[in-house]
């Protein structure tokens, strides 16, 4: 069975989920606890990061850029890197602006201080970071909507890498609580039809111990 080394609330190992669940691709969670740092995990990915992905054959892939790259090119049904070169162009460019900019701006100082600092035993969060984190947040809501009142998806007219990099980030974040998703009504109605698709349903059900997310979580409208 295709196997998934994750953390629930990774948005890099959600981002992978969906493109795996859209893809049809049946695959096996396996949680990967990366601070402990583990010799067999670190011999199938030395950058001790989530997620990585082993494939039926055997064949193991780290980093979800890398990985959604390679589930595109093997499995081109449903492609979700764009048609034309400049589509392509324009999926590559926000899925990077998700996993590089947002998430050291916002995902590492919410989730990371609030939720993986805890889990990793490394002490308390840190208020100063919080606070940027929330600030930055602003910013990027206003750019993801104004992105979805300009295109019919955030890269352009399909849906694509760049919405499933950006959900997955939100997603994590949604679980703390941390969006106010009245700061943008076209970023909420957006990130709506994202969690509409039957792809999305198994991140929706994620629990977590110690954390309970809010009700709007799972809510299809909210």
């Amino acid at each position: 069975m295709r196997t998934l080394y994750h953390l629930p609330l990774s948005p890099f190992a959600r981002k992978v989920r969906l493109v795996l669940a859209e893809k049809r691709l049946p695959f096996e969670l396996r949680v990967e606890k990366v601070w402990e740092r583990r010799p067999e995990y670190l011999e199938l990915n030395p950058a001790g990061t989530v997620p990585t992905l082993i494939e039926d054959n055997g064949l193991v892939i780290p980093d979800s850029g890398v990985i959604c790259e390679y589930l595109d090119e093997a499995y081109p049904d449903s492609g979700l890197m764009g048609r034309t070169l400049a589509e392509r162009v324009e999926v590559r460019r926000l899925a990077a602006w998700f996993d590089g900019k947002f998430a050291t701006e916002v995902t590492q100082n919410l989730v990371g201080e609030k939720f993986m600092r805890r889990l990793a035993g490394r002490g308390n969060p840190d208020p100063s970071a919080i606070r940027t984190g929330y600030v930055a947040l602003r910013y990027h809501l206003d750019y993801i909507g104004w992105l979805a009142e300009t295109r019919k998806w955030l890269a352009g007219g399909s849906m694509s890498l760049a919405d499933f990099a950006a959900a997955a980030h939100l997603s994590s974040l949604d679980f703390i609580g941390d969006v106010d998703w009245n700061l943008s009504a076209p970023a909420k109605e957006w990130y709506a039809r994202v969690k509409s698709r039957p792809s999305f349903r198994p991140l929706l059900a994620d629990r977590v111990s110690g954390t309970t997310p809010p009700a709007h979580y799972a809510d299809l409208d909210f």
